[in-house]
């Protein structure tokens, strides 16, 4: 079975396929950085560093599955104010059908946040999906189910040549808590108490003492657990193409390290990310857990 990555970032689509056995054979993505991590990371696969809305898909080799992350900017909640740039990113998502045209690729993955169903134009995109023949299957799964230290909710929209929707049979898996991830002795840590510390932050870290103890985790920006902290004794909280997740240890306190990040995306140890953690950060918020698509695609070739 051989797969193509449309939008591939990190590469966490692309590495869930290797685990389960699947070959890409193509990548591309329009950024630099990631490109160059795609291609770090899986060598075997060719790369174009391009627009897809601008893509000649007759360059594209044959495949059986189409596996696409368009931008989710223009879809999550998160993105505060709509701003005009935001159409823009949504309509990445008209690539995908242009590939689909093309190649009729037997199976369509697409991933994208929940809110993605809420796009003025998603009845339009999977009517545009019908007409070329597919049965559109949207999946709602948090990685934690598929022992992904970390829970995190996204759309997947399993597309299939067929008359019926495919009917996948996922496995669920036991939770990782956030303790598993967190490399206590490996990083500096600052003092809580230093001078310049925001009441704010204080007052998360309070709070987050009483619910938890001396060891837990706490949202430096943005909500989420901002007003009383996570336990480390369950999966963390979804992680953001923003560095936003503090540990604290008693009287110190430090931003969660880009290696720690990894094992919370499902990476594996020896992965290869920028040397820049805003890059590796931004890279591993907008990834694929590989351990959700390693189940999706096991799960779809036992259906097929």
């Amino acid at each position: 079975m051989k797969a193509i990555d449309l939008f591939s970032g990190a590469g966490g689509f692309t590495e869930g396929a290797r685990q389960a056995g699947v070959e890409v054979c193509w990548a591309a993505n329009h950024w630099p950085a990631a490109v160059a991590c795609h291609s770090a990371n899986h060598p075997e696969a060719v790369h174009a560093c391009q627009d897809l809305e601008q893509a000649d898909w007759r360059a594209v080799p044959a495949h059986d599955v189409l596996m696409a992350s368009p931008a989710c900017q223009g879809h999550s909640p998160a993105r505060g104010k709509e701003r005009p740039h935001h159409d823009a990113l949504r309509s990445t998502a008209w690539a995908v059908v242009a590939c689909a045209e093309y190649h009729r690729s037997p199976v369509v993955i697409v991933e994208n946040v929940p809110a993605f169903t809420a796009w003025a134009l998603y009845p339009a995109w999977c009517d545009a999906m019908f007409r070329l023949g597919y049965a559109v299957a949207p999946h709602l799964i948090d990685s934690a189910d598929h022992g992904v230290p970390q829970h995190r909710e996204r759309l997947f929209l399993i597309c299939s040549l067929s008359k019926h929707p495919l009917e996948l049979d996922l496995p669920r898996r036991a939770y990782v808590p956030a303790r598993d991830i967190i490399e206590w002795d490996l990083h500096p840590w600052a003092e809580i108490d230093e001078p310049g510390r925001s009441a704010h932050t204080l007052r998360r870290i309070e709070a987050g003492r009483r619910a938890y103890g001396a060891r837990f985790l706490a949202p430096y920006y943005g909500s989420g657990s901002g007003l009383t902290g996570r336990s480390i004794d369950r999966p963390i909280g979804t992680l953001t193409t923003r560095d936003r997740w503090a540990v604290i240890d008693g009287p110190r306190m430090r931003m969660l390290q880009v290696s720690e990040a990894r094992k919370a995306m499902g990476f594996r140890a020896d992965y290869k990310l920028p040397a820049r953690k805003k890059e590796a950060m931004h890279l591993l918020g907008n990834a694929v857990c590989p351990p959700v698509a390693a189940d999706l695609l096991a799960a779809i070739r036992a259906a097929a």
